[in-house]
């Protein structure tokens, strides 16, 4: 997302990892692709099918971020959230930008971003 259209009120933290979601975890989930983060959500990419979620739909997500404290640079934590989705963005061709408030904020604030960005050095997952 270029600077204009940025709406977060904080930074956030550019990771591209997989992302899996569903309205409810008893049902099949689907994967996307991990965009940003912050404590209040998150952006992923996914394919634009009928599997794509709505807007306003609450959605559960599932996703791992790196671990902020200890001494292996590759360590991540996975984490559990409920949100809604705030809004859908059109992105590549096939493919939709989701992006999620969640109803509950992640202990991640704007200075572990900061570190966080620098130590993954863009660390991304194919």
């Amino acid at each position: 997302m270029d600077q204009q259209n940025d709406r977060r009120q904080q930074k956030r933290l550019d990771y591209q990892w997989p992302v899996w979601y569903s309205e409810d975890f008893t049902e099949s989930m689907s994967q996307g692709l991990m965009i940003d983060i912050s404590s209040g959500g998150i952006a992923f990419d996914c394919p634009s099918d009928d599997m794509c979620p709505q807007a306003n739909q609450h959605l559960t997500v599932r996703f791992s971020i790196p671990r902020f404290e200890g001494d292996d640079p590759t360590a991540t934590v996975s984490i559990t959230r409920t949100g809604h989705v705030c809004r859908i963005e059109d992105g590549a061709p096939g493919v939709n930008r989701v992006v999620i408030l969640f109803d509950t904020p992640l202990p991640l604030r704007p200075a572990e971003v900061t570190t966080l960005n620098s130590i993954c050095g863009g660390r991304t997952q194919s």
